[in-house]
């Protein structure tokens, strides 16, 4: 017969068991901050210090293992910590990497954004170096402060929305850092159904006296970011670039000379020309979209990219599937919510086929 005590201390142990058990089968949020010098020289007031929070897998603490890193570029609407806060990526990592859905890694996220919304992720004179901020700060303080795989077979790009775009960006022009890009709802591929002209508060942009004039609708600051990334003129206070278009007389003129610049510069679809080499040697391009987007431009830029990308005999995967942006069988994110989630059921399993763990 146990005694009372003696049961008492077996079920106990038996608890410390579980709870050391699940807790090795969790994995890690660490949250750290870095200042850059390639953001310091901005003018509209960026700090130079970015936060960065980053997943680390199951094991990480008790082991001597090296990881695959995942760099992920959230939506600049949010916050750089939004996946794990309001869509609990960590819990998903850690059943994708219990389920075999992928091997274990690292994910990076780092807030790529500006006080008027998306970086764009290029070089300006305008917002900052935010290309140089992410390949010659970022990459190698994760490679320096972590146990990486730093090479670029081990290292992935994700990016959700604007942040698949800065994934392609940094995907084509980097592919001796990154060897595999996943752009989830990529915007800003091709100029689509919907012409650049037609969204921004013209009015409000001849009239502006200061960057916080733009905040009269949701379209303008987007717009106005874009252009402060691709059409930068440091001279031109308070905005800061050069529209490709102006009112006179009430009548909407296009510049044609930066509307030209402007889609060089900004459009997937417009640099693959230039990069379209660079895009072959990647080990896995993937892209998709929902189909019910209802912003067309989007479906069909990303419809019109893929066969760019067939023209130049890119390998790549691309996928339109039913459902809007914010439309999943939860009601929620389709890419983070839910059962079904294409983060666990598309995502991380290409992650799998075709990084180097």
């Amino acid at each position: 017969m146990i005694r009372a005590p003696r049961l008492f201390a077996i079920a106990a142990a038996f608890f410390l068991l579980a709870v050391s058990s699940f807790a090795a089968d969790s994995g890690t949020l660490v949250d750290r901050e870095i200042h850059s010098e390639n953001l310091t020289h901005n003018l509209i007031g960026v700090d130079p210090t970015r936060k960065l929070t980053i997943y680390l897998p199951p094991g990480y603490n008790t082991s001597t293992q090296r990881y695959p890193v995942i760099y992920f570029l959230p939506n600049p609407f949010g916050g750089h910590h939004d996946i794990f806060d309001q869509h609990h990526a960590a819990e998903l990592f850690d059943r994708a990497i219990a389920a075999n859905q992928i091997g274990k890694f690292i994910l990076v996220s780092v807030d790529m954004r500006t006080p008027f919304g998306s970086t764009w992720y290029v070089n300006s004179p305008v917002t900052g170096n935010w290309q140089d901020f992410y390949i010659r700060d970022l990459v190698p303080y994760i490679d320096a402060n972590f146990r990486t795989l730093a090479t670029r077979n081990s290292r992935a790009l994700l990016g959700d929305y604007i942040g698949g775009y800065g994934a392609l960006r940094f995907g084509m022009a980097y592919p001796d850092i990154f060897s595999v890009v996943y752009a989830m709802h990529p915007v800003g591929t091709g100029s689509g159904v919907q012409m650049l002209v037609s969204r921004p508060n013209w009015s409000a942009i001849a009239n502006a006296k200061s960057l916080s004039d733009l905040n009269s609708d949701g379209f303008t600051p987007i717009f106005a970011s874009m252009f402060q990334a691709h059409l930068p003129n440091p001279a031109k206070a308070p905005l800061y670039f050069d529209p490709p278009a102006h009112l006179i007389n009430g009548k909407l003129v296009i510049d044609s000379a930066q509307m030209a610049r402007l889609r060089d510069n900004l459009f997937i679809e417009s640099l693959i020309p230039k990069y379209a080499d660079n895009l072959k040697s990647l080990h896995g391009l993937k892209i998709d979209w929902p189909r019910s987007d209802g912003i067309w431009d989007h479906v069909f830029a990303n419809e019109a990219l893929t066969y760019k990308l067939n023209e130049f005999g890119i390998p790549h995967e691309a996928e339109e599937f039913n459902g809007t942006w914010m439309n999943g069988t939860s009601g929620g994110d389709p890419y983070w919510d839910g059962a079904d989630s294409r983060v666990y059921n598309e995502v991380l399993p290409f992650f799998r086929n075709h990084l180097d763990f």
